[in-house]
């Protein structure tokens, strides 16, 4: 049984362009599908957030009833081990669920970063989904260099922040920063699932294609 990490954010607000707040944290689908498909293949799941913090959940998405519920079962949500310790070679993958919170500090959080090089470059698998993509962000150089640039890659779509009413209010939208550091991004049906592969980058758009992501990349797991 391979180790998965799970890295989350530990934000409960996202800052807006006029310095207000919005009420955020981590998406509940985009946990509990990739959580499911990677413990039923019979690996074990750690939880890694700045910090240690426990991950706040955006009550947005608790739109079951049975959600809630459902997180609360989840052992490793309650005790999280700090980002900042991690050893990325224990693990045999790396998985970014979404949900705004990265936007407010995965997205330049210099331990995230250590995580995602290291991964890529041991060749495993890192998945990123919706807003989790904004981690990616993290990686790029003072000079303006991105590993990820020349990357087929998808995200949460300008249309999608458009649509959730959003994207006026917020400071940047992550489809134009992946496309500015050089991404080719690649943009699916709002709300449908979209998955995309790139060499060991495994990344989704939304949270419609939770589950499509889950399934590829416990597929790839060893």
């Amino acid at each position: 049984m391979s180790q998965v990490l799970f890295v989350m954010t530990g934000a409960d607000r996202l800052t807006l362009a006029d310095g207000t707040t919005h009420p955020t944290g981590f998406w509940a689908e985009e946990f509990l599908a990739p959580y499911r498909a990677v413990t039923a293949a019979g690996h074990e799941v750690v939880v890694a957030t700045p910090g240690g913090v426990a991950p706040p959940v955006d009550r947005a998405s608790l739109d079951a009833e049975d959600v809630g519920a459902q997180l609360a079962a989840v052992g490793a949500l309650e005790d999280p081990v700090r980002l900042e310790d991690v050893d990325p070679a224990r693990y045999a993958a790396v998985f970014y669920p979404g949900g705004h919170g990265p936007m407010e500090d995965l997205a330049r959080d210099p331990a995230s970063a250590a995580v995602i090089r290291a991964t890529m470059a041991a060749g495993k698998p890192l998945a990123v989904v919706c807003h989790g993509v904004a981690a990616l962000l993290a990686t790029a150089e003072a000079d303006g260099g991105w590993p990820f640039a020349g990357y087929r890659l998808t995200g949460f779509s300008n249309v999608e922040e458009t649509a959730a009413g959003l994207a006026g209010k917020l400071s940047w939208l992550l489809e134009d920063r992946l496309t500015g550091l050089g991404a080719q991004f690649s943009a699916g049906e709002p709300w449908a699932s979209h998955v995309v592969v790139d060499r060991n980058l495994y990344s989704g758009q939304n949270p419609g294609s939770s589950q499509e992501l889950a399934t590829a990349f416990t597929a790839a797991l060893r």
